[in-house]
């Protein structure tokens, strides 16, 4: 019986960690970084090289922006749990992803929208220190609501 004819089962195609990091636009050691905290997986090949799967395009760009969002690496790792296998993320992945983070960032972004509006004025630290607290902030009213920045928290009144 002759084995032209058996299908050779092939592994899924591979690429080095410079090419990795060319298509990506990471750096090969913050690919190392990302590998040595659980965030991608690589094999080694017959001359001990790292070898990662395509998948890990995918991988990495989802790390940069949820980086670019503010999404702390250990929340990157939780919504990453299945394709750290090297499995690529498939559509209905993804949109888990995507809506685990959708109400954060919408946090976050009302958050940064009331510093970046309440800058120019008090930020109703509580502090009196500041020439303009007198006119925010007079007898120190911010006090009554307790510890903090109360001024900057989402819902707040002035």
């Amino acid at each position: 019986m002759s084995c032209k004819n058996s299908p050779i089962p092939s592994s899924p195609p591979t690429i080095s960690v410079g090419a990795l990091s060319r298509r990506s636009g990471i750096a090969v050691s913050a690919i190392h970084f990302y590998e040595r905290q659980g965030l991608l997986h690589s094999t080694r090949n017959a001359a001990n090289h790292r070898r990662y799967s395509r998948a890990s395009l995918r991988v990495l760009a989802i790390i940069k922006a949820g980086q670019r969002a503010g999404i702390p690496l250990t929340e990157i790792r939780q919504a990453l749990r299945p394709a750290l296998t090297g499995t690529a993320l498939d559509q209905q992945e993804w949109q888990r992803i995507s809506e685990t983070w959708r109400d954060d960032l919408d946090r976050r972004i009302r958050t940064l929208e009331l510093v970046r509006d309440r800058l120019g004025g008090c930020i109703r630290c509580g502090c009196l220190s500041h020439e303009l607290c007198q006119m925010f902030n007079p007898g120190d009213e911010a006090a009554a609501e307790g510890p903090g920045a109360a001024g900057l928290e989402p819902g707040a009144d002035r």
